[in-house]
């Protein structure tokens, strides 16, 4: 029953933001800007969360770390406080063992999917993730993820996506390579394989809104891409929960379009394309840190920061889309959101 809840609610269309790691300036865990994150993220009405991913930060898995079971339990207890129900979702990584191990534990702690990352595979051939992918299947449901090369993805071919569609605990796909082609053999696979039931997501944060009022259509057959697991929803997500429902109710327009290019310039200053991405979490702590959620950009790795000149074109698009920033609804709530 479970996974037919969970397959009915992805289909509807949600607005999944992916959850940041609040840390203080010691690099350590600051759990009250954590929760606070948290609260922020179910006010703005999102339809559920995914957390332990490449937005949360990779290193929280590192043995020296150690932070993904302590960041999986304070988002699955505030979500678990929502009167509403939501879908979490956890990260997966690592090599068969690791990603087994990782299932378990979310699984435990409530989680019902797992959002998969292939990136530790990135030299193994076709045969050998599709039975990685198949593995894990059988512990958790999957969502499939197709994470650009530039952030530690790997090129995955139509012929990988036709066979990983066939796999029975797949329940949706993010597509995420920033890339038109990537994306279409990703959504021509699903269509192929006859699976209605794999709920597609845009993980596009370059090509949101054109992602989300498309019909793409193939061989007399139409497949919409339903909702949205992004990093960029993880800042100004009022908003985003508002373009989501609006990109479902409202047929392809003009206005629409122009506000999607508006959307792809924020990121492109939050996500620094500039730079291949190299400070984009950075850059959306950035966002966070200027609306009181974040007490600053710190990251585990100090290495990780605003490229050159990020911080002016952060300044810019703010400047430029006064309209799509929820400045105004965190700031009637941080105050309740941070507290202990």
């Amino acid at each position: 029953m479970e996974n037919f809840d969970l397959r009915q609610r992805l289909h509807q269309g949600l607005a999944i933001p992916a959850h940041p790691l609040a840390l203080n300036a010691q690099r350590h865990l600051d759990e009250r800007r954590e929760r606070a994150l948290t609260r922020y993220y179910l006010a703005a009405g999102v339809g559920g969360l995914a957390v332990g991913v490449h937005t949360t930060q990779f290193a929280i898995r590192s043995p020296e770390i150690q932070l993904l079971k302590p960041v999986l339990e304070l988002a699955a207890e505030e979500m678990d406080r929502c009167p509403r129900p939501l879908v979490k979702i956890a990260g997966i990584c690592g090599q068969t063992y690791q990603a087994i191990a990782e299932a378990e534990l979310l699984r435990s702690l409530g989680y019902q999917a797992g959002l998969l990352s292939l990136g530790a595979l990135r030299s193994e051939p076709e045969e050998a993730l599709i039975a990685h992918c198949r593995a894990v299947a059988q512990v958790v449901p999957i969502i499939g993820f197709y994470l650009q090369p530039s952030v530690g993805g790997r090129v995955l071919p139509y012929s990988f996506w036709r066979k990983f569609a066939e796999i029975e605990n797949v329940v949706a796909i993010k597509m995420a390579p920033f890339n038109r082609y990537q994306t279409l053999d990703v959504i021509r696979a699903v269509m192929d394989a006859g699976r209605d039931d794999i709920a597609l997501y845009t993980g596009n944060d370059d090509n949101i809104v054109a992602d989300l009022v498309t019909p793409f259509e193939y061989q007399g057959k139409q497949r919409r891409i339903v909702g949205g697991l992004l990093g960029h929803w993880s800042v100004w997500t009022q908003k985003a929960v508002a373009l989501l429902q609006r990109c479902q109710r409202e047929p392809a327009s003009p206005e629409l379009l122009r506000l999607g290019q508006e959307i792809t310039d924020c990121n492109a200053a939050f996500f620094d394309a500039a730079h291949g991405f190299r400070g984009c979490i950075a850059g959306l702590h950035e966002v966070l840190r200027r609306q009181g959620l974040l007490g600053g950009l710190w990251c585990l790795d100090p290495q990780e920061t605003l490229s050159p000149g990020q911080l002016e074109e952060i300044d810019r698009v703010y400047a430029a889309y006064p309209h799509l920033n929820d400045d105004a609804f965190v700031t009637a709530n941080r105050d309740l959101w941070l507290k202990d």
